[in-house]
């Protein structure tokens, strides 16, 4: 690391911590030439493939700008989506990959904006997933009303149930 007073190239690490949970670490260095100390911050570079072949810095900016149009209407405030940004960093993060396909984050964006709201999600999966006909917006409703059956509970009691309950 380059001392930013000399410009000697040599420097040692005086103490390191880790910063911005756990994302970044802060390194405090001191020159061997002129004894200044200054600090540095490393941080890992996750990038994205685009289709086109092009690379570019993974950005939580963009996954809620693209997120954010599925929420209009919505009640979705901006820390939800914030908060639905680092859910889906860390998942792309989790990959171990430094680059990551685009289609991959999309995939990654899926899951926490269904938990979100399962409008937006309809709306996001819609256009990701380029639903042409409305079997496909069927299919996908299907799925999600039977993974969101309660697991374990009973069904709700019927007219003629609940009529039977009574007269014992």
């Amino acid at each position: 690391m380059r001392c930013p007073y000399c410009k000697a190239d040599d420097s040692r690490v005086v103490d390191s911590r880790v910063i911005e949970d756990g994302l970044s670490i802060r390194r405090r260095r001191e020159c061997t030439s002129c004894s200044r100390r200054f600090t540095t911050a490393e941080t890992s570079v996750l990038y994205v493939a685009k289709r086109s072949g092009a690379t570019e810095p993974f950005s939580r900016a963009k996954v809620v700008s693209g997120v954010r149009k599925a929420c209009q209407g919505r009640p979705v405030s901006d820390d939800d989506l914030a908060l639905l940004a680092q859910q889906v960093e860390d998942i792309v993060r989790a990959t171990g990959s430094a680059e990551i396909p685009a289609m991959e984050v999309g995939l990654a964006i899926l899951g926490p904006l269904r938990e979100l709201d399962e409008v937006a999600y309809l709306r996001f999966a819609s256009v990701y997933r380029s639903f042409d006909t409305l079997d496909d917006f069927e299919a996908e409703i299907a799925l999600l009303r039977a993974e969101g059956e309660p697991v374990g509970q009973e069904p709700a009691p019927t007219a003629s149930h609940s009529q039977t309950s009574h007269s014992q």
